[in-house]
């Protein structure tokens, strides 16, 4: 052995144990000598890399290449290449490697990583399917494989590849860890959770697994544990923005929503251009919370929709053509939503668009989420038809739309779930509005109204959006009753003996501020109660936590009734164990309040200062209950305590409100419907007539 290999050796001894100074003074002192000696500048290369000197590093490998082309060598840089977010060039010396060394598995396998990054899944697959041919005991290319099957969607062969990934390498805690993400394909949480707690086992630091292990705890609403698995990834490296998202998910279902926005705005703030998801949940959670002031929300928003609209490749409408085609025949509406199913969403609308005029309003349906119910069967006899985006990016959708002439859009989600609103930005169609589903404005330019009334767009609150209000002459809502008779009883005090307060909204509704406020209310009212009735109240953890909260205000755990979801019917069945309903607040209740006067319940609420505040106050206003909103804290105890002692006139009002509310523009449909078709046809003829919102006008400067 001459003196060259024996330093390489050492060089390479010292490498692989770590002392990487060592080493590279090794290398270093061989390169002096022999500037081209090819061993060595891959390995100080590598070395360099390893340091984080990326560039230098991949420069040395690719001078040794020249010198001695490699199999090894090209290999090594493919999987630096690749790391390096360069995936393209990795392929490149992947194939250059396998020219090399046709039968070299490590290489194949490596290529399939690379070309898996690329989208290109079949290639991928065929690359790891070599792999495993002339090595058919390589555990990695198993678990590789099963990660293509399972973006594949074919979930079936994915847990069949990864099973044959832990047979081979039982101790290797990323087969278990995939085998796991497998099983989520096939909605087997209880298998997942399985797999990902043996891979912590084998592998207690790796921070992806403990992520995976906190995503399923979440779905199965063990929000105790999957916070302490979130938090350990978060612990074991750099958190990324996926992270971030996950904490804010599982604070945001044990009611932190101050915790839930701090999180959603650090994954956004790690990436920006990425993370548009942790802004939307942030815009969500902010709407609602007392922390969070208009001007700051409209901050975020419009934030949002400059991001939503730097993606976007807006479609240009001729103003006169539009017209044109829309002369004789009624306009073509169409509703964006994720929510044409058991909602609020759907329970808003059913009723309404049962009595649309079709001879003046066409309505079609654009649904961006898969699940449909007997809600959704009911739904479709009312549009013309009726047509599903979820398979179909942003700008397949816009084109849907665009080719279905519709002449305004309407965005029934906003910032919530599976929302369509980034198609907006798009301008698919020449009006476009929001109404039902948000509580907020949506940031977005492309939006020309916003759809309200008197009580929820007051004048002095305009600036709280981008978009331009628009009112409707009575309730922004009207309430579909629901398909089975449930009576109304008379008040439960009279069995009890003592008032009953209940809200069956949203926990996240219920905030500190809140169950201090209720916490008062109850003290104010001896041996009273409240009931509160919510599906995140299923998980035995949240039940503890609401007790806690209330006890915290000296509130015992008797004087409190906690239940998860029921049937729809037992649902409305139960608020006649309720004797008094209450709207929390900033976020306070919208759909449960007109459940609740449905049923006879009269609802307590506070008058507010934005619009979500405002949603139980324009209901109240309908129906003729203005004495049942407060202007502040204390006379919202103070009337609390007031309509508690009248039990005449709870009894009373208890058999006449669904009357009350069926006579009123809240359950009126005709009424409403008439009222929604004029204020479509008005918001068309103005942008007919070049006297709409800027964003409808500017649409309008160039033929489509």
């Amino acid at each position: 052995m001459n003196d060259t290999e024996q330093r390489l050796d050492a060089a390479l001894d010292h490498h692989r144990a770590g002392r990487l100074a060592e080493a590279k003074a090794l290398y270093g002192q061989i390169l002096q000598a022999q500037p081209r000696q090819p061993d060595a500048l891959h390995r100080l290369g590598l070395l360099a890399c390893q340091t984080g000197q990326h560039e230098a590093g991949i420069a040395l490998m690719e001078q040794s290449l020249t010198v001695r082309p490699d199999a090894v060598c090209c290999n090594d840089l493919g999987i630096v290449l690749r790391e390096r977010g360069r995936p393209g060039q990795a392929i490149a010396q992947h194939r250059r490697a396998l020219a090399l060394r046709p039968d070299y598995a490590e290489a194949h396998n490596n290529l399939g990583n690379a070309l898996r990054d690329t989208g290109e899944l079949e290639a991928a697959a065929a690359s790891y399917r070599h792999a495993i041919a002339l090595r058919p005991d390589f555990a990695q290319a198993y678990v590789n494989l099963s990660a293509v099957f399972r973006r594949q969607k074919s979930y079936a062969l994915a847990v069949s590849t990864a099973q044959r990934a832990v047979e081979l390498a039982p101790a290797l805690a990323q087969a278990h860890n995939n085998l796991g993400n497998a099983y989520q394909g096939l909605d087997d949480l209880a298998a997942a959770v399985a797999c990902y707690r043996r891979a912590v086992e084998l592998d207690p630091p790796d921070s992806a697994i403990h992520h995976n292990l906190s995503l399923v705890l979440l779905k199965q609403k063990q929000y105790g544990e999957a916070l302490t698995h979130c938090r350990r990834a978060m612990q074991t490296c750099a958190p990324n923005a996926s992270m971030y998202v996950c904490l804010g998910d599982i604070l945001r279902a044990q009611g932190d929503m101050d915790g839930a926005i701090d999180a959603y705005r650090a994954a956004h703030e790690r990436d920006p251009h990425a993370a548009t998801l942790a802004l939307q949940r942030l815009l969500f959670c902010s709407a609602g919370s007392p922390h969070v002031t208009p001007a700051q929300f409209l901050n975020d928003a419009r934030h949002y929709g400059r991001v939503m609209a730097s993606r976007a490749r807006p479609f240009h409408h001729d103003r006169q053509q539009r017209a044109a085609h829309a002369a004789g025949r009624p306009l073509r509406v169409g509703f964006v939503s994720p929510d044409l199913r058991q909602h609020p969403v759907g329970i808003f609308l059913e009723n309404v668009l049962a009595h649309i005029d079709r001879a003046r309003i066409e309505p079609v349906a654009y649904a961006t989420h898969p699940a449909e119910d007997e809600v959704s069967a009911r739904l479709k006899t009312h549009f013309s038809a009726w047509h599903s985006l979820v398979a179909l990016d942003t700008g397949s959708a816009a084109q849907r739309v665009l080719a279905d002439n519709i002449d305004i859009l309407i965005d029934l989600a906003g910032h919530t779930a599976w929302s369509g609103l980034p198609m907006f930005c798009w301008k698919p169609a020449p009006v476009q509005a929001s109404w039902i589903g948000f509580f907020a404005t949506t940031g977005c330019e492309a939006i020309d109204y916003v759809i309200g009334d008197r009580h929820v767009l007051p004048a002095s609150e305009e600036s709280h959006f981008v978009e331009q209000p628009w009112r409707l002459p009575d309730s922004y809502l009207c309430f579909t009753p629901p398909p089975y008779d449930v009576e109304a009883a008379p008040p439960p005090m009279f069995a009890t003996g003592t008032v009953t307060f209940g809200f069956f909204g949203k926990l996240t509704k219920v905030t500190d501020d809140v169950v201090a406020l209720w916490s008062q209310l109850l003290h104010a009212i001896p041996r009273s109660r409240l009931f509160l009735k919510a599906r995140e109240l299923e998980a035995h953890d949240i039940q503890q936590a609401i007790a806690r909260k209330f006890a915290a205000h000296d509130i015992a755990p008797q004087r409190l009734t906690l239940e998860g979801e029921s049937p729809r019917d037992q649902y409305f069945a139960a608020y006649n164990r309720v004797d008094i309903a209450l709207s929390p607040y900033p976020y306070s209740a919208g759909t449960t309040t007109a459940e609740a006067l449905w049923m006879g319940v009269p609802v307590l609420c506070l008058t507010g200062d934005r619009f979500v505040m405002h949603i139980c106050e324009s209901m109240l206003h309908t129906v003729g209950l203005e004495e049942w909103i407060a202007p502040d804290r204390q006379a919202y105890v103070e009337k609390a305590v007031a309509f508690s002692n009248d039990r005449t006139a709870l009894a009373h009002l208890r058999g006449t409100l669904r009357a009350r509310m069926l006579n009123s523009p809240l359950g009126d449909a005709p009424r409403f419907a008439r009222s929604l078709d004029a204020a479509f046809h008005a918001m068309w003829q103005r942008y007919v007539s070049g006297d709409g919102p800027p964003s409808a006008q500017k649409a309008s400067h160039h033929e489509t």
